[in-house]
């Protein structure tokens, strides 16, 4: 193959009716509610040293989203200080 006339000619054999379309639409699924207890139990995991979100996630049996939410909520409010490697401490 040299250009893209010889691309198109190597496609064209291609039936367009065998190209379907997905038969569902993606449906995001709806955002998770963050109670005062979660954010409580995350605060309580959080201290001055550095801690790696992931470990944060791990230790509170959260959910990413729920865990992403409060610090950012943290972060906005002053906080929470962020760290390289995924690490972040109060503030």
């Amino acid at each position: 193959m040299q250009s893209a006339a010889d691309i198109l000619e190597q496609i064209r054999p291609f039936d367009p009716r065998s190209v379907r379309s997905p038969i569902d639409a993606y449906a995001a699924s709806p955002p998770e509610d963050v109670s005062d207890t979660d954010r409580r139990r995350i605060t309580d995991l959080l201290g001055p040293v550095p801690v790696a979100i992931d470990e944060l996630i791990r230790q509170s049996r959260l959910s990413p989203a729920v865990m992403h939410t409060v610090l950012l909520e943290l972060e906005l409010g002053g906080r929470l200080e962020r760290h390289a490697g995924g690490r972040a401490s109060l503030s």
